[in-house]
């Protein structure tokens, strides 16, 4: 695919963000986002997605596209988390290449100019990585732990601080929606599709306005499904568990018999044995976990539900400036 942005032609840019308790930063943000757009003297549409947040998001959203047809803005139906909101505003750009940022403004609009100089050399994805630590140690060390697991567990790099902040091509953005699964997370999709990727370190804001909605368990949680969608190795390391077990106890009792028969050494008591039972018996409910949290997640997909659901939209206008209720292929699944 030609790179539009080597081309004479005017490239079109799509900046998809979603939306969650941001009542009090999405103007500066449009703001800023438009000053900096309207520098790159490209076309450029602006796709914001109130994830439900039960705030003046969405209200803020509607007034400021009915005084600029470049924003469309979008209302699921419920809150579907932050990775399904980002899905349903790729599924709605018109644009040659893709911009994902968040709306707390720790994503700076005036950094969009080196991604697009990044992309100019010829890459498909550019992503933001964070140079600068600005939260607690203990989700630090809960980072760098997910993204060595993630690593060798998956087997993709996936970059230290990695953001959620990307350019990506239109190629490249459609990829990725075509990929439906119910555990997404748009980073490590991103490196599965394989697209050529290059990196450029910014430094985080301070959050404008409100507080992270990622408390530690739902980091966690946010990891271990990552790991399990994008790899069967915790499977795989429960069997060899499993197999080292049997050697080991095997190898124990073959050890205690011949002690007994030919040395006349008793037995050991019952609470070795007692709390080995308890030890081999932790460790088969332990795999049999493993193996219902695939099994649940297998049940989930199966299931083929929407990925998200929109309940309300701003107006829409094709490209000549005149209303249109659906966009190109819209699609809402």
């Amino acid at each position: 695919m030609k790179n539009p942005f080597f081309s004479s032609e005017a490239s079109f840019l799509s900046v998809v963000i979603p939306v969650y308790k941001a009542e009090g930063c999405i103007e500066v943000l449009y703001n800023r986002l438009v000053s900096s757009l309207c520098s790159l003297n490209l076309s450029f549409e602006i796709i914001m997605v109130e994830d439900c947040g039960g705030d003046r998001s969405w209200q803020i959203i509607q007034e400021l596209a009915s005084q600029d047809n470049r924003l469309r803005g979008f209302k699921l139906s419920r809150n579907f988390g932050q990775h399904n909101a980002i899905t349903a505003g790729l599924d709605q750009v018109r644009g040659d290449w893709v911009i994902i940022m968040d709306c707390d403004l720790q994503d700076k609009p005036e950094d969009i100019t080196r991604l697009i100089e990044k992309a100019r050399e010829g890459y498909d994805v550019v992503i933001a990585r964070n140079i600068i630590r600005r939260h607690s140690w203990l989700i630090q060390v809960t980072a760098k732990a997910f993204y060595k697991s993630f690593s060798w567990i998956s087997g993709y790099t996936y970059e230290d601080g990695v953001r959620s902040f990307r350019l990506m091509s239109r190629d490249a953005a459609d990829a990725l929606t075509a990929m439906r699964e119910q555990m997404r997370s748009i980073g490590p999709l991103g490196i599965w599709i394989g697209f050529s990727t290059a990196y450029i370190d910014i430094e985080l804001e301070q959050r404008y306005f409100g507080t992270s909605s990622y408390s530690i368990r739902r980091l966690m949680s946010l990891a271990f499904n990552n790991i399990v969608a994008f790899s069967d190795r915790p499977l795989r390391i429960s069997i060899s568990v499993g197999f080292v077990m049997a050697i080991c106890a095997f190898a124990y009792g073959l050890y205690t018999v011949i002690r007994a028969i030919y040395f006349e050494i008793p037995v050991p008591g019952w609470s070795s044995l007692i709390a080995s039972l308890y030890f081999i018996g932790g460790l088969i409910l332990a795999n049999l976990g493993v193996v219902g949290v695939y099994i649940g997640k297998t049940f989930d997909e199966a299931k083929g539900r929407p990925l998200y659901l929109i309940s309300r939209r701003t107006k829409l206008y094709d490209e000549g400036g005149t209303v249109s209720l659906y966009p190109r292929e819209e699609k809402q699944l």
